[in-house]
């Protein structure tokens, strides 16, 4: 009998500390959840957040995009680039071998984005790197363009001429 007693109060015992246990455990899961569940929402937030300094930072009204691009690339190969609006530097990029191959593969690079008034601007993009005969080369592209109240979007772009072998440098206004 006794040999019973004890059987049952072990079991009772062990049935007791099982519970807290089984009860703790789906605690653990619904304070997993709701963690999991935070984490969204405050990456959300920050996606969020992200979007409303860029539009305060660059409202559509005043902003000028810059974009490198790169056409085939034989006679030209990329160093940096620097570039001048309105006499004051606002860019310096210099490259990688991995970053030139990606705008070789047709990729563009967002060099520079900020404000500018309305009105007329001048924009200088000086391009350094190695021409044709592997020689130094530093060439510059310069164009003048008037801001109004849309954003304006500029791409510089590096081609390859064929017939003045030679590469080109050319801007292009994006509408």
């Amino acid at each position: 009998m006794k040999f019973d007693t004890l059987r049952r109060t072990l079991a009772a015992a062990l049935l007791a500390a099982a519970l807290p246990l089984a009860q703790a455990q789906t605690a653990a899961a619904a304070l997993d959840a709701r963690v999991q569940d935070l984490k969204s929402d405050v990456l959300q937030l920050n996606r969020d957040l992200l979007v409303l300094e860029e539009e305060l930072l660059f409202p559509a009204n005043t902003q000028v995009a810059l974009f490198v691009s790169m056409d085939v690339g034989k006679m030209f190969s990329l160093d940096s680039v620097q570039i001048r609006l309105d006499d004051k530097i606002v860019a310096n990029y210099l490259y990688t071998p991995l970053e030139v191959q990606a705008l070789h593969r047709g990729g563009v690079q967002r060099i520079y984005v900020g404000n500018l008034k309305t009105g007329t601007h001048e924009l200088v993009a000086y391009f350094i790197g190695q021409g044709p005969h592997v020689r130094d080369y530093k060439r510059g592209a310069t164009v003048k363009f008037d801001k109004g109240s849309e954003p304006k979007y500029i791409e510089l772009q590096i081609k390859d001429s064929q017939a003045k072998l030679q590469p080109e440098f050319d801007v292009k206004i994006w509408q």
